[in-house]
């Protein structure tokens, strides 16, 4: 990576870390905004950068910094009920940023097929670590995201394309 992609991937953390933590706790798994945080970074950035800005997040949140969602922060985040779902960000952020590289379409695509993959990942893990059945597990962790998912896509959808069109002015003021 060079120093324009670092900078980049750490901003795209920065981001992340400071919108995922604000969230709305509504049982065992919070409505976050971590998803529209991660989607947005991938979307703007790229696949690998995108990846890498989620992967950052989820270390400092490892590591003690309170970026979970609802300020929460260390390695039992990971080990609990909703770690996959962080780990599951990965995903997410690599599916959509592949989506963005491809085109608009492919970037809706992209963040459909990216939190499938998450609810997938993470309904599994919250299954194995609290003994919940998988239709329950489904009843608490995904039915009642999907709106709000929705929502933050189009969100994604529309900034994104906003601020593809504010930075093609921009550049295109620059050269005169």
């Amino acid at each position: 990576m060079n120093t324009r992609k670092i900078t980049y991937t750490a901003l795209g953390a920065a981001v992340i870390c400071v919108l995922a933590p604000l969230a709305v706790p509504v049982g065992q798994v919070p409505i976050s905004m971590a998803t529209f945080a991660v989607m947005l970074m991938a979307a703007l950035l790229g696949k690998s950068m995108g990846t890498a800005a989620a992967l950052v997040y989820m270390l400092l949140g490892a590591a003690g910094l309170p970026v979970f969602a609802s300020y929460k922060a260390g390695i039992s985040v990971l080990l609990g009920p909703t770690g996959g779902y962080v780990i599951g960000y990965l995903f997410l952020a690599w599916c959509t940023g592949f989506g963005s590289e491809k085109g608009k379409w492919q970037l809706v695509a992209g963040m459909i097929g990216g939190t499938a993959i998450l609810y997938l990942f993470g309904t599994v893990w919250f299954v194995l670590v609290t003994g919940m059945d998988v239709m329950g597990a489904l009843a608490v962790c995904v039915i009642p995201f999907l709106i709000g998912d929705a929502l933050k896509m189009a969100a994604v959808f529309a900034l994104q394309n906003a601020l593809f069109r504010i930075r093609h002015m921009v550049r295109a003021d620059s050269r005169g």
